[in-house]
């Protein structure tokens, strides 16, 4: 009597299971599942567009330019910029340590045990959906305000040298913002402690740098540096027409300030992933 031969069932190849496109896939689905991702990119656009819109209206009472002036449009539209890196950073606090409050991650990270791909794809998904959004924030404050330049005839087209480049520079910023709070975010596992520690960066040290700077030389010379700092010269125009003019008020040229804000990206995705490879989820 010959014992019954149980038919095997072929396994699922792990390369299917752990492609990175899988992954990646995956990472946007729950990031673009979330409510709070929704209303935090409408705020980004509403607010930005919407500041830009009133600032406009009250511009001629507040003072303009004798002429045409990049440097002054910018002033209005960037307006979205300046304020929706801060929604930007909580959106990629939330990104990672949502996952953490209700143990989500567990089931993500039993599925990619190598866990860098993880926060690999978070950091793509994150940095591609916020600077669209920033593209759509930043040229819509220009078209939205555009007829009331026009009507005080100060309107600057797209065309003009310097403006196209820095609206693409702000909408870089947020989504480069939103990175950084995401590597943040892997390192302290919590969203209290996470935007508390961004929104430090963004608000807290460039204050501390400024009023230290008044009386340390070497804290003036590295202010320029910081995060913010950095990422305002992204969307500035430099003084000078010749290549490589550093922005008013600083050594940094836009193309400089976006390295210097891509190197603090970089150092919080770093230790964001050696904190997610060094500790149990």
């Amino acid at each position: 009597m010959s014992a019954a031969v149980l038919p095997v069932r072929p396994g699922i190849p792990a390369d299917s299971r752990l492609r990175f496109s899988g992954i990646l896939r995956s990472e946007w689905i729950k990031l673009t599942s979330l409510r709070s991702t929704l209303w935090s990119l409408l705020t980004i656009i509403l607010v930005g567009i919407g500041l830009s819109f009133v600032l406009a209206l009250t511009m001629e009472s507040a003072g303009v330019p004798d002429e045409p002036s990049v440097r002054f449009t910018l002033s209005i539209v960037a307006i979205g910029a300046a304020c929706g890196q801060f929604v930007a950073a909580v959106l990629g606090v939330l990104a990672i340590s949502g996952e953490y409050s209700t143990k989500m991650v567990q089931s993500t990270l039993a599925a990619v045990p190598s866990r860098l791909p993880v926060l690999a794809a978070k950091a793509m998904v994150l940095l591609g959906l916020v600077t669209a959004v920033g593209l759509v924030t930043l040229f819509g404050s220009w078209a939205a305000t555009y007829a009331m330049f026009d009507d005080l005839g100060l309107a600057v087209s797209l065309a003009e040298p310097g403006l196209a480049g820095a609206l693409l520079g702000a909408a870089l910023f947020l989504g480069l913002t939103a990175t950084f709070a995401l590597g943040v975010g892997a390192i302290l596992r919590s969203a209290a402690g996470g935007v508390a520690a961004v929104l430090g960066v963004l608000l807290l040290l460039p204050l501390a740098l400024s009023l230290l700077g008044n009386s340390m030389e070497w804290v003036a010379a590295v202010t320029p540096y910081g995060f913010a700092a950095a990422g305002e010269s992204m969307w500035s125009i430099p003084a000078g027409p010749a290549a490589g003019s550093p922005v008013p008020g600083t050594p940094l040229t836009p193309g400089a300030g976006g390295l210097v804000v891509l190197a603090w990206t970089t150092m919080s995705l770093v230790l964001g992933a050696l904190t997610l490879r060094g500790r149990d989820a």
